[in-house]
């Protein structure tokens, strides 16, 4: 069996707890897309992380956890991160790397800052982790498959091509230096001596496995607004963030996700440029802000503070059917109960027309929020268990929304840590 945990928006929702949540009861949990350029904040008993490439079933003993194909692998973010973690009291986890996977290059991280440099104004916002530089190659056909690393030959006449191709650009384009072909190899040496022990032929694993009758979790990054189609293009990532992804991300058959958890937060935030219709600025956005997550809404890997929103209903619906939702886990519904009223974004105003169907980016950049205010709680929220349990008004509020994006809420999460879950 295998269920996919993915996010509604532009990431951000909560997903690291779901998932680690959820990882309880999966044997296998698989990263199929992104690098390290955006993270997961988990709570648990062992202490507060934040992780970039490590799947989150990683505080358990029964994962295994896998890197997939689809993934933009950074072998010394990846080895820092599993030192990490083991220092901070965590058993050593089962860590599987695909042999197809590709992996980040320092070059792209310098492709990704000096691009953003040269754009100036005009810039994506990017983490500049290497994400897009890192993709463009793979599409390209000119990035480095990791069962490449195993193959000298082979590898030291693709170092040749690429310093051959990205010196033109650097001497020409940035004005930067150049890169040396020793240099570059000495690297993927390094790179293949670090990565040798965790790499295999994951996708054989994982059909196995679900021949055994294991349950596989997919684990997403960011969101449906950042998919490179079906989101806020141009001010998107560069790999699909939806969950029928997943299978392609982590080599298995379509047929055989079953659940697909989708991830929508109480409010909305936001991390890097682009289109942001329920967005609110000002004091009502820092009190949000402050309040929000755990230690408040800062990038779990950039730390730069998140831009803030009202819950976009239209965003939302779109983003839960793009995804193929089954069930809606809505997170950080404690956060809210300072507010007296809560506006929800019901609609978008276009040219004087109003939609509830989420438009392509040209025309959100023109949509102004129509916005139904909800009366508020007042009181806190967290150590409550039970649905019936949570105040009247919070319960509306859930079912409003649950009525306006039109898939089942059937988790909610009011509090940071793994058991502040409420299941419906």
């Amino acid at each position: 069996m295998v269920k996919a945990v993915v996010g509604a928006n532009w990431g951000d929702e909560g997903k690291g707890k779901i998932t680690d949540m959820m990882a309880a009861k999966a044997d296998i949990v698989v990263r199929f897309q992104g690098g390290a350029n955006a993270g997961h904040t988990i709570v648990n008993n062992y202490g507060k992380f934040a992780l970039h490439t490590l799947p989150s079933g990683v505080f358990y003993d029964h994962v295994t956890n896998i890197i997939g194909n689809g993934v933009a692998l950074n072998i010394p973010i990846l080895m820092n991160e599993i030192k990490s973690i083991e220092e901070k009291g965590v058993p050593a986890p089962h860590i599987l790397v695909s042999d197809r996977v590709q992996i980040v290059m320092p070059y792209h991280i310098l492709f990704d800052q000096y691009e953003e440099e040269r754009l100036g104004k005009a810039s994506f916002g990017s983490t500049k982790s290497g994400i897009a530089p890192f993709y463009s190659d793979k599409y390209a056909k000119i990035g480095y498959q990791l069962q490449e690393l195993f193959d000298e030959d082979l590898l030291k006449e693709k170092v040749k091509r690429t310093c051959d191709q990205k010196n033109v650009l650097l001497e020409h384009l940035y004005h930067k230096p150049l890169l040396n072909e020793e240099d570059l190899l000495a690297t993927l040496h390094e790179y293949r001596d670090m990565i040798s022990p965790y790499v295999c032929d994951t996708s054989a694993f994982l059909w196995n496995a679900l021949k055994e009758g294991k349950t596989v979790l997919l684990e997403g990054q960011l969101g449906t607004l950042k998919d490179p189609d079906h989101g806020i293009y141009p001010m998107v990532t560069s790999s699909s963030t939806l969950a029928p992804y997943g299978c392609i991300g982590a080599g298995i058959p379509a047929q055989e996700l079953k659940q697909v958890i989708t991830v929508c937060k109480a409010y909305s935030s936001a991390v890097g440029a682009g289109a942001f219709v329920s967005e609110i600025f000002g004091d009502e956005a820092d009190e949000l802000r402050r309040r929000g997550g755990d230690g408040g809404e800062f990038g779990a890997t950039t730390g730069r503070p998140r831009r803030m929103g009202w819950f976009d209903c239209v965003a939302s619906k779109y983003g839960c059917r793009m995804q193929g939702t089954t069930d809606v886990a809505f997170t950080v519904v404690d956060v809210l109960g300072y507010l007296d009223e809560i506006p929800v974004c019901v609609g978008y105003e276009i040219d004087g027309e109003v939609t509830t169907d989420f438009p392509v980016t040209s025309k959100l950049e023109k949509a102004k929020p129509v916005l139904k205010t909800l009366p508020g709680w007042k009181c806190d929220i967290r150590g409550i268990k039970k649905y019936e349990d949570l105040p009247e008004n919070c319960r509306k509020y859930i079912e409003f929304i649950e009525k306006e994006i039109g898939f089942p809420i059937t988790m909610i999460s009011n509090g940071p840590s793994r058991d502040d879950i409420i299941y419906r």
